[in-house]
């Protein structure tokens, strides 16, 4: 019998890294940063097999929940709920609520909803080798082979093989220094954690039980008390604020003992910078990322986008500028994790362009 896969979309962040086109209101994973569709909608677009997997259950928060179904519906995907949380806890309360919302004996790929990945074949056939596994209770992580020693991820390190392509999780490692991270690439066992998950919903939650009990029972409670609207579920909210706030790596993984993880090579990118975006696109002769409506002359290696407005740029190279009506960023390509600094001095100025949705039209 082909084991249904219930794919669990977390879209709960608001992040800002891509600022000034991701907004609080408008976060990344709602806008089209790669192609024609949005982060979410390429997400869900890697679910489709009617035969595999089942719908979406989306986790979000109320603000986003409307434009999440409206993208997902334009896409023709038909949710199997979009369970908006009370109040951010992390994401092991978040996959809490997911799996009592789906059938105890579902298996749940849990995915981020604004990464990148160009082999979905690569993917599908990782989640393949994972299943035999999945149906004997184990939880199991996808690790990403890693090609440099990038100090912005978490690390897995890998143990002895269980079966074919899938091996025990010796040890999750927080982000290393630059040191640590040569060290890890050298000796070969080692992968960037994803943060992709797959495991069936009862062995999650008897796990959340065994770990971390207060948590799996704010999440039944908050749970029981929903309210639902169509595919809206709204869990009660002073017993979800009852959860503590942590991930599904400190409250689960780590501590679980059968926890396997699959190394894959997927194109995989959580897209987490300005820097990353050149990466992952298309550049043209001179090295550039050009988006909108954009004049570049004697120009090379930048990141060039204009939302709503004209970007003229003349003699210069390894800039990434972002222009849309309400702000301007201008900053050196490899240096976009600075985008935070900007960021915090615009919270302390309490500055609209943080919370507003991006002006689109």
């Amino acid at each position: 019998m082909t084991t249904l896969i219930t794919p669990v979309i977390l879209s709960g962040g608001s992040g800002t890294r891509l600022w000034p086109l991701s907004r609080s209101k408008r976060p990344k994973q709602l806008l089209a940063l790669t192609g024609t569709e949005t982060m979410l909608q390429m997400t869900a677009g890697r679910c489709v097999d009617g035969g595999r997997f089942g719908k979406p259950i989306i986790v979000t928060n109320a603000a986003h929940a409307e434009d999440i179904g409206a993208q997902l519906t334009a896409s023709g995907f038909t949710p199997a709920a979009i369970i908006t949380e009370p109040a951010g806890r992390n994401t092991a309360p978040a996959i809490a609520l997911a799996a009592i919302e789906a059938n105890s004996d579902a298996a749940l790929l849990v995915m981020p909803s604004d990464h990148v990945i160009s082999d979905v074949p690569a993917f599908h056939a990782a989640i393949e080798r994972a299943l035999p596994l999945v149906a004997e209770g184990w939880l199991v992580t996808f690790g990403i082979t890693p090609d440099a020693p990038d100090t912005g991820f978490g690390y897995i390190q890998r143990g002895e093989e269980i079966v074919a392509g899938v091996q025990r999780v010796a040890a999750f490692v927080e982000k290393p220094d630059r040191a640590r991270a040569e060290q890890y690439l050298a000796q070969g066992n080692y992968s960037w954690n994803g943060g992709i998950f797959l495991f069936r919903a009862d062995t999650y939650l008897t796990a959340l039980e065994q770990y971390a009990p207060t948590m799996a029972k704010a999440a039944h409670a908050a749970m029981a008390g929903a309210t639902r609207d169509g595919a809206i579920v709204a869990p009660e909210r002073e017993t979800f604020l009852q959860s503590p706030s942590e991930s599904i790596d400190y409250a689960i993984m780590e501590r679980a003992d059968q926890v396997a993880v699959v190394p894959v090579e997927m194109g995989w990118s959580d897209l987490g910078s300005w820097d990353a975006l050149h990466d992952i696109a298309e550049r043209d002769v001179d090295g550039n990322v050009i988006h909108g409506d954009v004049v570049a002359i004697d120009t090379s290696h930048c990141l060039i986008r204009g939302e709503g407005v004209v970007v003229t740029t003349v003699g210069v190279k390894d800039l990434i500028v972002v222009a849309t009506r309400d702000a301007v960023m201008i900053l050196p390509r490899g240096s976009s994790q600075e985008v935070k600094r900007v960021v915090e001095q615009l919270k302390t100025r309490a500055h609209i362009t943080l919370d507003m949705p991006f002006p689109m039209d």
